[in-house]
């Protein structure tokens, strides 16, 4: 109950301030076109059209008429340059987890090996001769 006096009493306040304020009759837009240059007016010549244009611009197709030939290929080029720019973008990711995966496996790789050769030189006796005089493959 108290919230909703504090939000209407801070509603009035704002809407008599609103009201009184003088400053709120300067933000109005002028309606003469003093300001226009004759730059902007040919660049709004050629943004804007007649109504009659604009009424056959819409009724050129409707919804369920065919397309054009170079409507349809100009969808079918923008489908074509999506599909390789995804191609790419996949390509590239697999590119990127292959050289992350033989990076990991090189470095697990060489972490075996290193575990290994401590391990025979901890347990070497001196009797036999060594690991790598006893391979049979080189």
């Amino acid at each position: 109950m108290l919230w909703t006096r504090i939000i209407l009493l801070s509603f009035l306040a704002t809407v008599l301030i609103l009201a009184i304020a003088r400053e709120a009759g300067s933000a109005a837009v002028r309606d003469d076109n003093t300001d226009v240059k004759p730059k902007n007016a040919e660049k709004l010549k050629r943004i804007f059209m007649p109504e009659s244009d604009a009424s056959s611009f819409f009724k050129r197709r409707g919804k369920r008429s065919t397309k054009s030939r170079d409507e349809v290929n100009a969808e079918h080029r923008q489908r074509l340059a999506a599909d390789e720019r995804r191609r790419e973008y996949y390509e590239e990711q697999r590119n990127e987890y292959e050289n992350f995966v033989e990076e990991e496996r090189d470095e697990q790789y060489e972490r075996t090996r290193e575990k290994t050769e401590q391990w025979r030189e901890f347990h070497y006796d001196g009797l036999s001769p060594s690991y790598y005089y006893n391979r049979h493959y080189n």
